[in-house]
């Protein structure tokens, strides 16, 4: 039985929360929040019998086995170093990873410094079984030699979340990005060659400014060339608006098109199409599940520190995957405010 400490109460780690209580191998032990009316609601509603005002109180709690940092994206790199420091507590990090590329080297630096501490960025549509699936449709061929790749992803979200996050970029962005990542990865045989390659970014974006001064993009689109196999990808998010998605990856002789949500998979089916150019047979892929990608998640976790593992296995980001995730967010996000004629704020 693992014991879980969740640093936040926000809507993330409400539906985090849910997910540890549904499984029979873990149990949430202790919870963290700075505001108290809302801290002692999750915990009541939880039934968490171990309530912390303080972060350092909680991390330095020896019953908690799991840190969940459900932070706000910009406060991820503090609560994680900490939690490394505080030792031999496996952290379940939200996605994205950080905000900047110094804070995301910040913190696989500390992880890989340590030796003996479990990470996984909360990309938890990874985890489920549908991403294993489209892997290996990746990987034998199928497809042929992967083209092109578009994601859009658009929620209206923006009032829910912090503008120190940053935005858009962080907060859907980061699924087609991650997505396109395992693509081109996986057609690859696991090369990043093609990813940490020379690439040409373009990127376009609307900024807002927060009523404490922050400016950030709430709508932004990318277009990215691969340049080692010229590979052109396209990226859309948005959380001002609107509750829609789409992905398809384009071979040399056939095309893969999510029917259902890839960065929400759901207990029930999941389902995708590859449409074959000749002939244009078009083959329905159902995988259905028990539970959705945040029971996966969780599963996957336990799975991994009960044998001891440190660092997760693919489709699920490992130290390093992350981190080449963050580098394209990041060149993303600045495309956007140098058109702007602006710095990204530090």
């Amino acid at each position: 039985m693992l014991r879980w400490g969740i640093l936040g109460t926000s809507f993330i780690s409400d539906v985090v929360a849910k997910a540890i209580v549904a499984s029979n191998s873990s149990h949430i032990q202790a919870v963290f929040g700075r505001d108290e009316q809302r801290l002692s609601a999750f915990a009541d509603r939880y039934g968490i019998a171990s309530r912390y005002a303080s972060l350092d109180a909680l991390l330095a709690d020896p019953a908690v086995d799991v840190i969940y940092v459900g932070l706000p994206s910009h406060k991820h790199a503090e609560a994680v170093l900490l939690a490394t420091q505080a030792g031999k507590k496996a952290i379940l990090s939200e996605k994205s990873l950080a905000t900047t590329m110094a804070d995301a080297h910040a913190m696989t630096a500390a992880v890989r410094a340590a030796g003996d501490v479990f990470l996984l960025e909360g990309l938890m549509y990874l985890t489920h079984p549908v991403m294993e699936t489209l892997a290996a449709v990746i990987a034998d061929g199928r497809l042929g030699r992967i083209r092109g790749v578009s994601g859009y992803y658009a929620a209206s979200i923006a009032a829910k979340a912090n503008p120190r996050g940053r935005g858009t970029i962080y907060n859907l962005g980061c699924y087609p990005v991650s997505l396109l990542h395992l693509v081109l990865e996986t057609a690859y045989g696991g090369d990043s060659r093609v990813w940490n390659g020379r690439r040409s970014v373009l990127g376009h974006g609307t900024l807002v400014t927060s009523d404490d001064g922050v400016t950030y993009a709430r709508d932004a689109a990318l277009t990215v060339r691969f340049e080692e196999e010229g590979v052109l990808a396209t990226i859309q998010s948005s959380d001002s608006f609107g509750n829609d998605f789409a992905f398809t990856v384009q071979g040399d002789k056939a095309s893969l098109t999510f029917v259902t949500n890839p960065w929400l998979p759901l207990a029930g089916d999941n389902v995708f199409t590859i449409k074959t150019y000749k002939g244009g047979a078009v083959d329905t892929i159902t995988v259905s599940s028990k539970m959705d990608a945040f029971g996966h998640q969780i599963k996957k976790v336990e799975e991994y520190v009960n044998s001891g593992i440190k660092e997760a296995a693919r489709p699920s980001p490992s130290w390093d995957n992350s981190v080449e995730i963050m580098g394209l967010l990041t060149e993303w996000e600045e495309d956007i405010f140098a058109r702007h004629g602006e710095k990204v704020q530090a």
